[in-house]
């Protein structure tokens, strides 16, 4: 029999780093939540309200080559919201309403603009060079 037929041992540097991932993970899955970023759905007059994120978290850990209970692991993460809307419950019925940003209320109309000026300036200016 070979080392390599017999079955593998989990290592202890193995469950260390095992056991310390699973602490930052529920550490950072309780902070990265839609209520602990913008609160509780609220409602008032017969309509609820519940705000909807993105919410997206990592992390990263490790342990050293040295084995035993002195060597704990090290590690770090980080967790990020951006709210996206919010669904509006009224009379029986939900609706979504998103959260646009607000360069949006501004660069659309102006795109629209810039494109419906230019672009006939430029067809008159390319049908003027290359005539039929």
């Amino acid at each position: 029999m070979t080392s390599s037929d017999t079955p593998d041992q989990p290592l202890p540097q193995a469950d260390t780093a095992a056991t310390l991932m699973e602490r930052l993970a529920e550490q950072l899955g309780s902070r990265a939540s839609v209520s602990a970023v913008f609160g509780k759905p609220v409602t008032s007059d017969g309509i609820t309200v519940i705000p909807v994120a993105e919410i997206g978290f990592g992390f990263a850990g490790g342990t050293g080559p040295e084995a035993g209970a002195a060597n704990t692991g090290e590690g770090g993460g980080g967790a990020g919201a951006r709210p996206r809307g919010y669904i509006e419950i009224k009379d029986g019925t939900a609706t979504y309403k998103p959260i646009r940003a607000p360069w949006a209320n501004v660069a659309v109309p102006l795109a629209a603009l810039l494109a419906g000026t230019v672009v006939p300036l430029l067809v008159r200016r390319l049908a003027k060079r290359h005539p039929r």
